[in-house]
């Protein structure tokens, strides 16, 4: 693809936070599941969030981007059905000794790193939304991850991740930046519906691998 076609392609992308909504929402469903291509589909487009930002969340994006290409993939396996939600993943790795499996790659452990990931962004969103639009979002940003991934993270990457959070910009200039101009008040005003539904999602699946003794997987 040319150097134009890509730069074409990235100015059209913009975060919307109706698809994170509606994903995470469709994502919880009975029993106190979590259905995974809902999940999927939410945490898709908080990736775009992230390429939005460019190298200031570089530290986190490509991961996010490989868990997500890990997990689909096991859905799209032979033993698809048995990824179809986070209960019935946890119950097939761990009935069929996969969780110890050195060749094996675990939905379970792929999940997990996203659900530590998921923690971050929620948080940093949330007090993004307290700000003021002339506030800058590096001290927010630096707050949430300290508070979150920084503690599953290397000393090199926590360094290089705070040092690259300096760059981030306002609050009025982030909502530029990941929303198109007619869609920045919708942003706002959608944002905490959406971080509550997120929330949601976030402690259910918690709560799963808490019943699991699943938190501490390498």
């Amino acid at each position: 693809m040319a150097t134009s076609e890509v730069d074409a392609k990235c100015s059209d992308m913009k975060f919307n936070v109706r698809t994170v909504h509606d994903g995470f929402s469709a994502s919880l469903v009975e029993d106190d599941d979590v259905e995974l291509d809902n999940y999927l589909l939410a945490y898709k487009e908080i990736y775009n969030f992230f390429q939005l930002m460019g190298k200031v969340f570089g530290f986190v994006a490509s991961d996010v981007k490989s868990k997500i290409e890990i997990l689909e993939e096991l859905r799209r396996g032979e033993n698809g059905e048995q990824f179809l939600t986070l209960k019935k993943m946890i119950k097939y790795e761990s009935e069929n000794g996969l969780l110890e499996k050195s060749d094996y790659t675990s939905g379970c452990r792929t999940l997990l790193r996203l659900h530590r990931g998921l923690d971050f962004i929620r948080l940093f969103l949330q007090k993004v939304g307290e700000l003021r639009d002339e506030d800058k979002t590096c001290k927010v940003c630096q707050d949430a991850y300290n508070t979150t991934l920084a503690q599953f993270h290397p000393w090199l990457i926590r360094k290089g991740a705070i040092v690259a959070m300096h760059a981030l910009p306002t609050r009025g200039g982030l909502l530029q930046k990941i929303c198109r101009p007619e869609e920045v008040q919708h942003t706002i005003d959608l944002l905490p519906k959406m971080l509550q539904i997120t929330a949601e999602a976030y402690d259910r699946t918690h709560k799963c691998y808490t019943d699991n003794n699943l938190h501490g997987l390498p």
